[in-house]
């Protein structure tokens, strides 16, 4: 069994002045559960694998790219607590850090998916980032 990774999740509960416990301990997720959710939920922001490598939001990062960041794991586990996630999503025993209307579709979800997302995430290829020369005029 694994522990979230909580500094995100006390950082933001200390900025917010919230009193949140800590998420029990999970075991580790389903990928395949995860897939599904990512590219249910996910991908309206997201680029998801191979899934949509045409869509998302174009400033947004794709799934490979967090993968291949150094704290990957410590960001799919409390992405739910990052911005801009908080404003619609809901995760049951975890409060919301604001009362203002969400301005996406909002959605539930659990720990257990998180978790599933997690695993989900780390089956991704991790793609290299690359800079792209732009000209001027």
């Amino acid at each position: 069994m694994k522990r979230h990774s909580l500094f995100p999740l006390l950082i933001s509960t200390l900025v917010a002045g919230l009193n949140l416990t800590a998420p029990p301990a999970l075991a580790d997720g389903d990928p395949e559960k995860g897939r599904i959710l990512s590219e249910q939920h996910c991908s309206r922001c997201h680029v998801i694998g191979d899934f949509n490598p045409f869509g998302g939001i174009g400033s947004t990062a794709s799934f490979q790219m967090i993968a291949k960041m150094k704290d990957a794991v410590e960001r799919f586990q409390s992405f739910y607590a990052r911005r801009p996630h908080p404003a619609f999503l809901t995760v049951p025993g975890v409060d919301k850090w604001s009362k203002a209307p969400a301005y996406a579709t909002e959605f539930t979800i659990t720990l257990e998916q998180v978790e599933d997302i997690v695993a989900f995430a780390k089956t991704l290829k991790k793609l290299p980032i690359r800079r792209t020369r732009t000209r001027g005029r």
